[in-house]
């Protein structure tokens, strides 16, 4: 099947917020994490969410130039061909963009789809995230509220960050507190700003105790019931039952019962980096140090060519990082639920 059209997206957010499952949103810097991630979604039976974050798009366009904008291009093209030979729905997604790298990565990248859309084609890129939870709430929704305006024109779905997430993600960090938490009045500005869906679909990352990187389970104190209270905060003062499309920041290291709470809580996306890293890297550790007198010409020998070829090392690495999708996918109850 293809990249996921507009159409098709929205399906899929539909489908995960009816039966309360969640899609993993990979993180992907290359062509091989690439072809893991649509290997995982593919033996799961799930459809799925690719999505590159401004440091991975600075590093998929190159070392010379670091252009984000052609390094994500690139991805999504590459991505736009490869898809086809996969039997499940792929949406293209964005990762964090803070305000002072707009300019230089969603706006342009929401420039190339608009002109997609004006030649009668789909949109590059399915979704982007604007980043504004350094910013205060009034200065973030005020952007959010432009972004999605050419979003909703151009049939691409908006991802906003209305309170801090822990940690740290491409440059942008927040200490670990009580701020993490959003509350019923920051989801109820954020419906009074961006509307419930008139104004253009938007997925909303609110903040229950989430810290990106990696902590161990009992670490971070999640509470991922508080997205029940915002949902029904909002339900009672517009009237709209269930009226976000949550987003899960922050996962690794989650229990099994708080990743199903988010789940029942209206969660349809939860992104998946610093695992997925590990499982990529883990196996291509284990083959460097088992064949190190392969991989390295050592005393003045001539190493071994099938030990050092980056194909050797480079489809352990794809088969560790597709079977932590699959396992994602289970987690996440998608597994099985691609769209027919």
């Amino acid at each position: 099947m293809p990249i996921a059209t507009p159409e098709v997206y929205n399906e899929m957010l539909d489908r995960a917020k009816a039966g309360k499952f969640a899609y993993p949103a990979i993180n992907v810097t290359s062509s091989q994490t690439l072809n893991a991630a649509l290997r995982g979604f593919a033996e799961a039976e799930s459809d799925g969410i690719v999505q590159i974050s401004t440091g991975g798009a600075e590093f998929l366009g190159g070392q010379y130039s670091k252009d984000m904008v052609t390094g994500a291009v690139a991805l999504a093209e590459y991505a736009h061909i490869l898809a086809e030979k996969y039997p499940v729905n792929i949406a293209l997604h964005t990762d964090h963009c803070p305000k002072d790298k707009l300019d230089g990565y969603v706006r342009p990248l929401i420039a190339i789809s608009e002109e997609r859309v004006k030649a009668g084609r789909n949109p590059l890129f399915q979704s982007h995230m604007w980043d504004g939870s350094a910013e205060t709430l009034a200065d973030n929704l005020q952007i959010a509220q432009e972004l999605l305006e050419r979003t909703r024109a151009a049939n691409i779905i908006l991802e906003v960050e209305i309170t801090p997430t822990g940690g740290e993600e491409d440059g942008v960090s927040h200490e670990i507190n009580d701020s993490l938490y959003t509350t019923v009045e920051d989801a109820i500005r954020t419906a009074e700003a961006l509307g419930l869906g008139e104004k253009g679909r938007y997925l909303l990352a609110a903040s229950f105790g989430n810290v990106h990187g990696v902590y161990k389970p009992g670490n971070v104190v999640l509470r991922p019931e508080l997205l029940k209270e915002l949902n029904e905060g909002v339900a009672a003062k517009f009237g709209k039952a269930s009226p976000f499309d949550f987003v899960f920041h922050g996962g690794s290291g989650s229990t099994e019962q708080e990743i199903l709470t988010a789940l029942d809580n209206g969660v349809v996306k939860m992104n998946i980096d610093t695992d997925t890293q590990y499982a990529f890297t883990r196996p291509v550790a284990a083959h460097m140090f088992q064949n190190y007198d392969g991989v390295l010409k050592v005393d003045g020998e001539v190493g071994n060519k099938k030990a050092y070829d980056p194909r050797t090392w480079g489809k352990l690495a794809e088969a560790s990082m597709a079977a932590r999708v699959v396992e994602a996918t289970q987690n996440l109850r998608s597994a099985g639920n691609k769209i027919k």
